[in-house]
């Protein structure tokens, strides 16, 4: 999914060919890690690149692939986009990457469409290509996908909402992602499959696209409220939109009678489940995506034939201290010990 962060400047277009043979030397845009030294001398090559190199949400997904590269003893390469939606530096990254050797490369895609040429032409050279948290189109453009399963993720905070709002009439808002992103549209409709309600359900009062960010999350909460003041019920696709909608919802007077719940299960949204700013959110784990997607590569580099293939889910559990009856859940002690920025 598209999340927002403070951009860093990286220099991935600046990369030359020459250069991309010693990766580790490509400034910014490329750098170098590894568990067992970085000459690579009969080491499995592996490279991660990411959408953006400070969305803590990456900074932990990195942190995955260099504790599962310590373990294995692989090289590990690291790049990121100049910004969430940089679709060039991440081709650049991955022709560099596959000058360099790599045996495999690991990508949340920042643009799931127009990456996947890029993405052909490595694996035509050998170079097995697993993408992370975010699918590719079409997701057969990868050898796997690594991710959460977000349709779950909404539909356990659908069924949460459900169950916490004790048979009361539901008048709900919704404030979603941004239009044709399959991830905020996954999460969408598993939330109302979890609450039992159908697409066009008049209990949805209100929809609003945020961007996954805070403020736009508060003016998005503001304009709802201004259209059906008597919302009752909020989904947001993260936590900053969900803590967006709080402000506003407590600019009125109305935070502590709104059931807000949310996806993701960083630290900071955590920390308001529990402070009960958030009721409940569906915790994913981009440490563990990263770190299995390490282990595939460097079990292919051993034997060809131990190639993931397709989807492969890298859990989610819903998160809260306020349990709903039928609903199980965790609550804010094992989200904090599992949550990531």
């Amino acid at each position: 999914m598209k999340r927002s962060t403070s951009r860093s400047t990286l220099s991935l277009a600046a990369c030359t060919l020459a250069a991309s043979l010693a990766l580790t030397g490509c400034g910014e845009g490329a750098k170098g890690s590894s568990g067992a030294g970085s000459s690579g001398g009969g080491q499995t090559k592996v490279g991660l690149i990411t959408k953006t190199d400070t969305n803590p949400f990456f900074v932990k997904m990195r942190q995955g692939a260099e504790q599962a590269a310590k373990r294995s003893g692989a090289q590990l390469t690291t790049a990121a986009g100049k910004f969430d939606g940089d679709n060039e530096g991440q081709v650049t990254a991955i022709e560099n990457m596959v000058a360099a050797g790599v045996k495999g490369i690991l990508i949340t895609p920042n643009d799931s469409k127009a990456i996947a040429p890029a993405i052909e032409a490595a694996r035509a050279k050998g170079v097995l290509v697993i993408a992370l948290d975010s699918p590719t189109e079409p997701q057969s453009a990868v050898d796997a996908l690594f991710a959460t399963d977000n349709l779950r993720a909404g539909e356990l905070i659908g069924q949460y909402a459900k169950a916490a709002m004790k048979g009361r009439k539901a008048k709900i808002a919704t404030l979603d992602l941004a239009p044709g992103v399959a991830v905020g549209q996954l999460r969408h409709d598993g939330f109302l499959k979890g609450y039992g309600l159908a697409k066009g359900d008049p209990s949805v009062v209100c929809s609003q696209d945020t961007g996954g960010d805070q403020s736009k999350g508060q003016t998005a909460m503001e304009n709802c409220l201004q259209k059906a003041p008597g919302i009752n019920v909020v989904y947001t696709i993260n936590e900053p939109a969900a803590l967006g909608a709080y402000t506003a919802l407590k600019a009125k007077g109305r935070e502590k009678d709104v059931l807000i719940v949310s996806v993701d299960g960083g630290c900071t949204g955590t920390k308001a489940v529990k402070s009960g700013r958030i009721a409940a959110t569906s915790q994913q784990y981009p440490l563990l995506m990263a770190s299995r997607g390490v282990q595939a590569v460097v079990a292919f580099a051993k034997d060809p034939k131990d190639k993931p293939k397709g989807y492969v889910d890298t859990g989610v559990q819903l998160i809260t201290d306020k349990p709903a009856t039928g609903v199980t859940a965790k609550g804010s002690a094992y989200g904090l010990d599992h949550c990531w920025g």
